[in-house]
């Protein structure tokens, strides 16, 4: 299967994605969907326009990801939020632009610039900048989103894991193993979990499944955070 193909393929139901993603559910339908106020319509970010699908793509979730990182610091003004998606996807022809590593890496990086300044981002929730010696930087929550992403090596360079506790982390989500659901060496995190507190030792854990004892640890720290930002 394709990467592109992958970025298509619906892996979750809203609840499950926003659970992983650490944001409420009625967010996540938001910047899929939009949603009416009153008398005003607002339209989805992530998708070109509303479906009725609640069923989350593997690209809809990265780029989800992405959303994540500036509303963590950041009240987004979502108009200019989606107006800079939009014009990264008619530049690059892509579905999911901010799941590709074009916009990232490289000359790609003045696209970025392009469609901040196109769709009036305000500086403050800009992904890049470039200084008077004409080099593009990526700003703090650009780069903390992609210390968290896997690029393939194809010419696009589609998102093709994530790292939810970055690099150094045993933890990945992967739309090729075990569904995309978080995990280490192949084994859900939560399934770990709950043998740790259904009373199992985290040693006997690691020995059952043949894993470090660090990675179980992992692991765990993984869903006690994911646990409280439920």
């Amino acid at each position: 299967m394709t990467n592109d193909t992958i970025l298509e393929r619906p892996l979750y139901d809203e609840a499950l994605a926003a659970e992983f993603l650490n944001v409420s559910q009625s967010t996540l339908h938001w910047w899929l969907e939009g949603r009416r106020q009153g008398s005003k319509t607002y339209a989805p970010v992530l998708r070109r326009e509303p479906t009725g699908s609640k069923e989350v793509t593997w690209g809809e979730f990265v780029e989800a990801r992405f959303l994540r990182e500036y509303r963590r610091t950041h009240e987004v003004p979502l108009s200019k939020i989606r107006d800079f998606v939009s014009i990264l996807r008619d530049s690059l022809e892509i579905a999911y632009p901010l799941a590709s590593a074009r916009p990232w890496v490289g000359p790609g990086q003045r696209l970025l610039i392009h469609a901040q300044q196109e769709s009036e981002l305000p500086p403050e929730l800009w992904a890049a900048y470039e200084v008077s010696s004409g080099q593009t930087l990526l700003t703090h929550p650009s780069e903390s989103f992609l210390e968290r992403v896997e690029f393939d090596d194809s010419e696009v360079g589609f998102v093709i894991r994530v790292h939810p506790n970055g690099r150094e982390s045993p933890v990945v989500i992967d739309p090729e193993v075990r569904y995309g659901t978080p995990n280490v060496e192949g084994i859900p995190t939560e399934t770990l979990a709950e043998l740790v507190m259904a009373g199992d030792s985290v040693e006997s854990v690691a020995k059952d499944f043949d894993l470090k004892l660090g990675y179980v640890v992992a692991a765990l720290g993984y869903e006690r955070v994911t646990s409280l930002a439920a």
